[in-house]
């Protein structure tokens, strides 16, 4: 982990800088006590980030369950008797993962996955705008369509007109214009640039424009504007924000009917991410998920016995780590320790960061999620990588992320089911070994993103230094999905020394370039 450790300590403060006012905003839109969300975000970024097997995934409270924790807290009468919920979760999740039950990571089409990376940076955006312009009426972390105020994402925007902050929204512009200086030119004018990331730029640029301006009726920011992290007066009183869990309430039937809704959603989102995030990752690195239940069981049942909200692998973290080049779990890690060590040290200091600066960082990470360029290259994939896209992102934008996904899930397999039937001879595989390990694949007539996860075990358990024949010559229909798991492992199969024949009825093809391009120029079936 600490070869990386250049890319990595970059990394995990631009991370720190995004998971604090989320887990913040997390707990507010949750009811719970605000220093639980950093509680969990700490556990997230240490202990599961220790525990995973992603390089690149980045854990915390999430959005997604606020709905749920906000509900419980009132149900089960009380913090207290909540946490008993998340303990329980935790350990249900931890069954999960030994019943082996990440595998259903690997049936959600790509489509959907990538309509849920575009929905959710839209909806990043769209949420960001008002705090950018120093209107903060919800807290930070909010992704529902519908906001606890009665308000929606959309009249919210409308009501920036008459509440905007001239301070926050001219230091969010300055933010704004650090970041893409910084990302578009300044990154590769040397390595300092590379090393001091722009958002610590922006921040402290923030810093002192609040700390300058303060006292000015017209530039001023006021407290209602900037992060607000509890300051303890002393070593009790820090003691004092932790929360234990009333264990007497596990009799209690509504608990654990809390906790089994707490681990399946945490669970379904947790595998979402991971599926997300290795999409996203450069290196292509495949994550454990199995594992990776087991993680995050392991944090919600840290998390709930010290006053935690719970944990899932959040997109949004995850994909400022990947953005900001985190290669290894080390910057996760490091990120948890930076909560830690801020909230203890220097709380103070990190009250004086405006929102709207921190809302300028999240501008940048939802456009790099969400570019329109994706938008043309979907379309360009044909109806049935499109349509479950497009119904992913608007669920995602005009509900919220589970009912998006939901939805897009749905078109997708009734399009699977329209075009192609699930052959159960998809995959043959011939051991040829003499001398070298030799490995024929042979794919049926027709493969669609139900066969994912089986042939990326087969591909994932080939040896170094292998030789892989791939007949594709039957094959009249092959999923997109299919198409890019033999793209990620041929950037693999280099690392590992595995050479490639693809057969098919135009010809042998050694070590094909890109099976993307090689694909495209297949006739397409009727």
């Amino acid at each position: 982990m600490f070869k990386t450790i250049k890319s990595d300590l970059p990394a995990s403060i631009v991370v720190f800088f995004v998971a604090l006012p989320l887990c913040l905003g997390i707990a507010l839109a949750s009811g719970a006590p605000l220093f639980s969300g950093v509680i969990a975000g700490i556990v997230g970024g240490i202990i599961v980030g220790a525990l995973s097997g992603s390089k690149i995934g980045v854990s915390g409270p999430a959005a997604g369950l606020a709905a749920i924790v906000l509900t419980a807290i009132a149900s089960l009468g009380g913090y207290e008797n909540f946490l008993v919920a998340v303990v329980l979760g935790g350990i249900i999740q931890i069954v999960f993962g030994m019943l082996k039950a990440g595998v259903i990571g690997y049936y959600f089409p790509s489509s959907v996955i990538k309509g849920m990376l575009t929905g959710i940076g839209i909806i990043i955006i769209l949420k960001q705008i008002p705090h950018f312009f120093g209107y903060d009426a919800e807290p930070e972390g909010a992704v529902s369509f519908v906001e606890p105020s009665g308000e929606n994402t959309f009249s919210a925007i409308f009501s920036i007109v008459d509440n905007i902050t001239t301070g926050s929204m001219i230091i969010g512009f300055i933010g704004l214009a650090i970041l893409i200086l910084w990302d578009k030119v300044l990154s590769k004018k040397g390595k300092i640039f590379q090393l001091i990331q722009g958002p610590l730029v922006a921040v402290v640029v923030g810093i002192i424009f609040y700390v300058v301006t303060q006292g000015n009726e017209t530039l001023g920011i006021q407290a209602s504007h900037l992060v607000s992290v509890p300051i303890p007066e002393s070593v009790d009183s820090f003691l004092a924000q932790f929360t234990f869990p009333n264990f007497s309430a596990i009799t209690n039937y509504e608990v654990w009917v809390t906790a089994f809704t707490i681990a399946l959603v945490a669970s379904l989102e947790t595998l979402l991410c991971v599926e997300a995030t290795d999409k996203l990752d450069p290196h292509k690195n495949v994550t454990p998920t199995n594992r990776e239940l087991v993680a995050q069981g392991t944090g919600n049942i840290l998390s709930g016995l010290i006053g935690g909200l719970p944990i899932t692998q959040v997109i949004v973290r995850s994909s400022a780590n990947i953005q900001s080049g985190g290669r290894s779990k080390m910057s996760t890690i490091i990120h948890g320790f930076f909560l830690l060590i801020s909230v203890i040290l220097i709380p103070t200091l990190l009250n004086k960061i405006p929102l709207s600066v921190l809302a300028a960082i999240l501008l940048v990470v939802g456009y790099k999620l969400a570019k329109p360029s994706l938008f043309k290259q979907m379309y360009a994939l044909g109806w049935k990588q499109f349509v479950p896209f497009m119904v992913t992102v608007s669920g995602i934008v005009f509900t919220d992320l589970l009912t998006g996904i939901s939805l897009g899930l749905a078109v997708g397999v009734v399009v699977i089911l329209i075009k192609s039937y699930q052959n159960s001879h998809f995959l043959h595989i011939e051991d040829k070994s003499n001398g070298v390990h030799k490995i024929k694949m042979t794919l049926a007539e027709e493969v669609t993103f139900f066969n994912k996860g089986a042939i990326l075990k087969e591909l994932d358990n080939l040896e170094e230094n292998s030789y892989l024949e791939l007949d594709v010559r039957k094959t009249r229909f092959l999923d997109h999905d299919i198409i890019e798991i033999l793209q990620d492992f041929a950037f693999k199969a280099k690392e590992r020394n595995i050479n490639i024949k693809l057969i098919s009825e135009r010809g042998i093809v050694e070590n094909p370039p890109s099976f993307i391009e090689f694909f495209k120029l297949r006739p397409k079936a009727a």
